[in-house]
């Protein structure tokens, strides 16, 4: 099938599709008037490159890892016992970032949270400080 209808059948854009070629995780044909042509099986790439992506995967990652996963239109699995460690090395990264995010939060709330100075008249709108200067 050609591109608009493979991008309408996958909820993908076009201009994602090309992305997802020019990383190596699609391989569509070319027709002889070189435009692309994608199979049946291409569906269930996407629906994996989605679903990895949706993991927080980036897309070196997810070159890496997609040809050794089983799609079988319900879940995506790993399908070489080798893949486990890269799998839990990606999630201990988002947990990372997790925690990254969180303590992040906490900052946010705790300046959110902080009682605001009484201000008095001598306070300089432009510096924010008492007389116009910083102490």
């Amino acid at each position: 099938m050609r591109m608009g209808e493979f991008s309408r059948r996958t909820g993908v854009s076009q201009r994602l599709l090309r992305y997802y070629e020019e990383q190596g995780l699609l391989a569509p044909s070319r027709r002889p008037s070189g435009y692309r042509e994608y199979a049946e099986e291409d569906m269930a790439t996407v629906r994996g490159i989605r679903v990895l992506l949706g993991a927080g995967l980036n897309t070196a990652t997810i070159a890496e890892l997609l040809p050794c996963m089983v799609d079988d239109g319900q879940i995506l699995a790993p399908g070489c016992s080798g893949l486990l460690p890269d799998l839990h090395r990606e999630r201990e990264r988002v947990n990372e970032a997790v925690a990254g995010l969180l303590a992040a939060r906490d900052r946010l709330d705790a300046i959110i949270a902080a009682p605001v100075p009484t201000t008095t008249t001598t306070d300089d709108p432009e510096t924010g400080f008492a007389g116009g200067a910083a102490p």
